[in-house]
């Protein structure tokens, strides 16, 4: 008997090839038949009518940092809701394990990290997870069993470093003997089940106190050392974040990308490729990495994203402002101080120059205040002013458009939400985006869903690069954006039985109404431990979602059902050839 059957659906098999109407049965969390509509005589538990509908596989979202939210929210919630069936977790260099069960401040140490660097709620991470393991093994047995998600983690370096070194990770170089150590401890990740490596040396990435993160502090010879020891295991991969992933490689850092994939024998990949037409030699030069790599035996995968996804800005709180050079000794000092700072003439003029700079590099694109736009405001003086753009206030006001900005900031002491309109929503950077997509070494993802909760909703990409497909640009055939959204990074990790709608493989299936299939805006919602905030989004025109055959998600509504699996390297993942 089966125990469930789809009937009549428009069927997207993520190969590719043509879509076709059939009836799909599941039997114990597998595709177990696929025929004829009006064919399958076999009873079934449960049946529902599917016509009309299209029937996907469940779509994988290569980057995410859901290591922690998993444990207050096992539905891994919007991705679920949007389609997302199996989650990459553990990237950037920063997992929740190991931790040294002799240094209780470890723990401290990491939670601050996770939340200065990836945006997640610090109240949150203290009581939202129960911070039982030391091992990796352990933590990933803590999420055994109470997920809704597959999901499958990288190890994170800065964790290896603080691990071994303690507190002299950050600034310090590992002595022979805590080299060899950090490369077991790498093994043991590994045998439990790691996908492999992650690790930044990127200049944004510091840690609570402001200080680099420790894999920032490592040589080449210590990533290489590491790369080998991923090459040693089944089924593994390695993921790497350098200053040019924000906008262009230098010749060491893709020197030090191939190095580390040809020493492991392994695929590496790196988020995220920005697609700009305004500036021309970007992807040429971030894919010089992958063409590297090939000839060298390696591989190199970039990561980009087929969406727009808007990150808020704030005065009063981090964001990517206070990463433009001269911006963050200003926007760190108490609020009173930095109001009476940003308000002096002179000071605005040095951030504006500093801000426009070359050194400014991709954060140029930020200082582009006059096409912000205003979203909630927290003060009468402001009331009116949401959804207005700061170029027609300014006008009105007689003020240039940095002054106008700051004045309406300081009305809400700073708490002011501002939203950045994007410079890359050109008809040339979308025809650029369309032939990108196209590289063999090119894969869609890049949501960082699971981080920077109040800052930006990565998660509906999904739900929205659909539908855009079926009613919007069209960029690609609804069958071709179906397999990259599943196929294409399933395969990239090698997973086992996933990413089709084949007999025999894993029923993660996503089930949409193609004339709805969309994602809505979003918004603000408090609904984290303590209370906190992050942004959200519906999903629309999605019917159902299965996880390993049972559903998981109906009209956008979770059923609380928790069949996911922690996919482990060699078990549930195989070896991917660079070669």
């Amino acid at each position: 008997m089966l125990d469930h059957l789809i009937r009549g659906a428009t069927v997207v098999d993520g190969t590719g090839a043509p879509a076709y109407v059939a009836d799909v049965g599941v039997r114990e969390g597998r595709i177990a038949l696929i025929a004829g509509p009006g064919t399958v005589d076999e009873p079934a538990r449960t049946t529902e009518n599917a016509e009309g509908f299209v029937l996907a596989p469940g779509f994988v979202d290569p980057h995410t940092h859901y290591d922690a939210q998993l444990f207050w929210d096992p539905f891994a919630t919007p991705s679920l809701n949007h389609g997302v069936t199996t989650v990459a977790g553990g990237n950037c260099g920063f997992t929740l394990a190991p931790l040294h069960p002799d240094r209780p401040e470890d723990a401290d140490y990491t939670r601050r990290m996770m939340s200065k660097v990836e945006g997640m709620s610090l109240v949150a991470l203290e009581e939202g997870a129960p911070w039982n393991w030391h091992t990796f093994g352990e933590y990933l047995d803590a999420l055994e069993g109470r997920i809704a998600v597959n999901a499958g983690f990288m190890v994170g370096h800065c964790a290896l470093r603080r691990h071994v070194m303690g507190a002299d990770a950050v600034g310090g170089q590992p002595t022979e003997r805590q080299m060899a150590h950090m490369v077991q401890l790498l093994h043991d990740a590994m045998d439990a089940g790691a996908w492999g490596l992650s690790t930044t040396q990127s200049s944004t990435h510091s840690d609570g106190d402001g200080q680099p993160v420790a894999s920032r502090h490592a040589t080449p010879a210590e990533l290489i050392a590491l790369s080998r020891a991923v090459g040693e295991h089944e089924g593994t991969q390695l993921e790497a974040i350098v200053a040019g992933c924000l906008d262009q490689f230098t010749d060491d850092e893709i020197d030090l990308l191939v190095d580390m994939t040809t020493a492991a024998g392994r695929p590496l990949n790196w988020n995220v490729l920005t697609i700009d037409a305004a500036v021309p030699e970007r992807v040429p030069r971030q894919l010089r990495a992958s063409e590297r790599a090939r000839q060298a035996g390696g591989r190199i995968v970039a990561l980009t994203m087929p969406i727009l996804t808007p990150m808020n800005m704030s005065l009063g709180t981090f964001c990517a402002l206070n990463l433009i050079p001269g911006w963050g000794d200003i926007l760190a000092l108490p609020v009173s101080e930095r109001i009476e700072k940003l308000r002096d003439p002179d000071v605005r003029a040095e951030m504006l120059r500093r801000a426009d700079s070359k050194e400014a590099g991709v954060f140029r694109r930020l200082a582009d205040f006059e096409r912000y736009v205003i979203g909630d405001t927290y003060s009468e003086a402001n009331e009116g002013l949401s959804g207005r753009v700061v170029r027609d206030i300014a006008a009105e006001r007689g003020q240039d458009p940095f002054h106008c900005l700051v004045e309406i900031c300081a009305n809400d002491r700073l708490l002011t939400v501002l939203w950045p309109m994007p410079s890359d929503n050109d008809p040339a950077s979308w025809e650029l985006r369309q032939r990108t997509w196209q590289h063999e070494d090119v894969l869609l993802g890049g949501s960082d869903a699971g981080a920077h909760l109040d800052r930006m909703c990565g998660a509906p990409y999904t739900t929205r690069f659909i539908g855009d497909c079926l009613r919007g640009r069209r960029l690609v055939p609804l069958e071709q954006a179906v397999k990259m959204l599943t196929d294409d990074p399933a395969r990239l990790f090698g997973l086992r039985e996933r990413g089709r709608i084949e007999e025999g493989f894993h029923a993660d299936l996503v089930l949409f109404d193609p004339e709805r299939i969309a994602a809505g805006p979003a918004t603000l919602v408090h609904d984290l431990p303590g209370d906190s905030p992050r942004l959200d989004s519906k999903a629309l025109g999605i019917v159902s979602v299965r996880v390993n055959g049972v559903e998981v998600i109906r009209d956008d509504q979770v059923t609380g059902a928790v069949p996911g699996t922690v996919l482990r390297s060699g078990r549930d993942t195989r070896t991917v050839a660079t070669k």
